[in-house]
């Protein structure tokens, strides 16, 4: 069950996949199936085809000793959201955090634990606790 090195970041379809598995554990095609087919249209055989080339580029990796098959994120969440977010702050912000979370903001409003989390790391970053 080795992981083959991640070749590309998730498109929408497969971070819905990826987001199950991070929700409920490993899983099998049919579970993942279930569990999207609850808010999605999808048939049965596209999570299982897209299950399998997400299997190919790393981003899952699968049991075959076990029938049915179960598969597993390659990658925490965090991990992955840090990924995404890097790619987008570098194309759409030029590479500044100031600007991807002043625009973040500006779409919608924060809860104040979210805020007091964004004040803590802004205290963070300028060296100082509050």
């Amino acid at each position: 069950m080795a992981a083959k090195p991640e070749k590309r970041t998730p498109t929408p379809a497969e971070l819905a996949i990826l987001t199950v598995i991070w929700e409920y554990g490993p899983a099998t095609v049919r579970e993942v199936f279930a569990r999207i087919g609850e808010t999605q249209d999808v048939g049965y055989t596209t999570t299982l085809k897209l299950m399998q080339i997400m299997t190919e580029k790393g981003l899952l990796q699968c049991d075959t000793s076990v029938r049915p098959q179960v598969y597993r994120a390659s990658r925490p969440r965090q991990q992955t959201q840090r990924k995404l977010l890097g790619d987008l702050l570098d194309r759409a912000f030029g590479g500044s955090p100031g600007n991807l979370v002043l625009t973040a903001l500006s779409l919608r409003k924060a809860s104040p634990q979210e805020l007091r989390e964004i004040r803590r790391l802004l205290d963070e970053q300028e060296g100082t606790k509050s």
